[in-house]
């Protein structure tokens, strides 16, 4: 698309303040401290997923689903890094999606915010559905919806007022998932050593034993390797948060630079504890959840209701945070033009509109798993199995381009730099591409590709569509 000499004026504004380059209404507020940032970015990286999720992972790779953490982690932390350095040079609210439009064209930014927007939506309801579920089993006499409609009605209120609400939100939910993890990988290390009272050093009988360190061979390792990059979703949302910070160049940078050693710590490091203190063919591994199993193992008192605690925390964190992201970047793409304008409207300097449509869609999506949960809700849940590589896919190709033009034209801002351009970022393309292959060998997650592909096709065709035809009005 050309661009007149008054647009490029009003992008290079818009990049400095770290708003939107189309948008004429109040800018967002910057209510967001380094110490809310901080933990975000922290607290991101630990969701249900790893408390719940990694113990299907466990069940088909055994010990070397140590190795599947390790290798997505390491794609992840790829993806985070070229991210981050878009992200640092141009703070963004729509985050990717602004970064996809200016390095490849309007179809691809409204592709990527789009997709990123209903996987966040469909997030929402998947975890308001399982968190209540948590408090029905904690109180039986109450149902299901009742419990949906409080914390949908509680955490879109949060996100309707100022955005440091969020932030402060985010911060303590955060803070108690990164207690908890600690907690957990302390005991698992005093456990290992043998200084845990009752307990023995386990040494390498389970690493090494029942099968060896990959029982189930490649096929275990990939199926692990699969789930634990879906795991690892909901990082991005960091890079969003960062364009309504007190300084979104330093927060996101920091943000970034941390993220090696919370995965490491945090992910590899809590499997490998996993692994070693109890075997993998625990079927209370798969059953209550690996963490749940250690707990009990270490004979810790209520463990299952501790963790079902932690679980809970980490839902409600999960979807506050997806209520402020689905928000965040409908109000990037309607501002830019992507979506309907009316939309784009701010107040206080919270995108209230967005906030409520976003908050809509999830919770129509929860009457939809009601209605129908074996077809129109499954389908939507299959629409986005794969959207987050999808995503990533779009971020490497946006920063092969857009680190060339920045060299050339504006080298000073790129204050966080992808390590060894362009080859590890054609690394981490070819991994991204390489893990969509891999889903090919499960039917189930054969079929959550299938559908994915579909959705980003036809948002790619009217994307695509939709910028010829604003061409044609400026050439006209």
């Amino acid at each position: 698309m050309n661009r007149t000499t008054a647009s490029s004026a009003r992008e290079r504004e818009a990049e400095k303040a770290g708003t939107t380059p189309h948008d004429s209404g109040t800018p967002l507020s910057h209510g967001l401290k380094q110490r809310h940032l901080s933990m975000i970015a922290l607290g991101g990286v630990i969701g249900a997923g790893l408390f719940v999720g990694s113990g299907a992972g466990i069940a088909a790779a055994g010990p070397s689903i140590v190795l599947a953490y390790a290798a997505s982690g390491l794609l992840v932390m790829l993806v985070m890094r070229m991210l981050g350095e878009m992200s640092a040079a141009n703070p963004a609210s729509g985050s990717f999606s602004v970064h996809a439009e200016r390095a490849i064209g309007p179809w691809a930014g409204f592709t990527a915010g789009w997709m990123f927007w209903v996987l966040l939506c469909v997030g929402i309801a998947a975890e308001a559905i399982a968190a209540a579920n948590i408090m029905v089993s904690w109180m039986p006499e109450t149902e299901s919806w009742m419990w949906v409609l409080l914390f949908m009605l509680v955490f879109c209120g949060t996100n309707l007022a100022a955005v440091s609400n969020f932030g402060e939100f985010e911060f303590w939910f955060a803070a108690l998932k990164v207690a908890a993890i600690v907690l957990f990988l302390a005991l698992g290390v005093l456990a290992i050593l043998g200084v845990l009272p009752g307990t023995d050093a386990p040494g390498a009988d389970n690493l090494t034993g029942d099968g060896g360190f990959m029982p189930n061979g490649v096929d275990g390792l990939v199926v692990g390797l699969l789930a634990s990059v879906f795991a690892y979703g909901g990082l991005e949302t960091v890079t969003i948060a960062a364009a309504e910070s007190e300084n979104p160049v330093k927060g996101v940078a920091k943000a970034v630079r941390t993220a090696m050693w919370r995965v490491a710590l945090f992910y590899v490091g809590s499997m490998l504890i996993v692994v070693t203190l109890i075997p993998w063919d625990d079927p209370s591994v798969a059953g209550d959840g690996p963490y749940v199993a250690v707990l009990n193992h270490l004979d810790i008192p209520a463990a299952g209701e501790i963790m079902n605690v932690i679980v809970l925390v980490a839902l409600l964190s999960a979807m506050n945070a997806n209520i402020y992201g689905a928000s965040r970047m409908s109000y990037s793409l309607v501002a830019r033009g992507e979506g309907p304008r009316f939309l784009s409207k701010v107040s206080g300097g919270v995108p209230r509109l967005t906030v409520l449509a976003s908050s809509a869609f999830g919770f129509f999506a929860v009457l939809l798993s009601y209605w129908w949960p074996d077809t129109i809700f499954k389908w939507l849940l299959n629409m986005v199995g794969a959207a987050v590589l999808v995503v990533w896919a779009f971020i490497a190709v946006a920063q092969l381009r857009m680190r060339r033009k920045l060299q050339r034209e504006a080298p000073e801002r790129l204050v966080v730099k992808m390590w060894l351009f362009p080859y590890l970022t054609w690394v981490a393309l070819a991994g991204t591409i390489g893990v969509l292959l891999l889903m090919l060998r499960d039917e189930n997650n054969r079929t959550q590709l299938f559908f994915t592909v579909g959705l980003a096709a036809a948002l790619a065709v009217i994307g695509f569509v939709r910028q010829r035809m604003v061409q044609a009005r400026e050439n006209a």
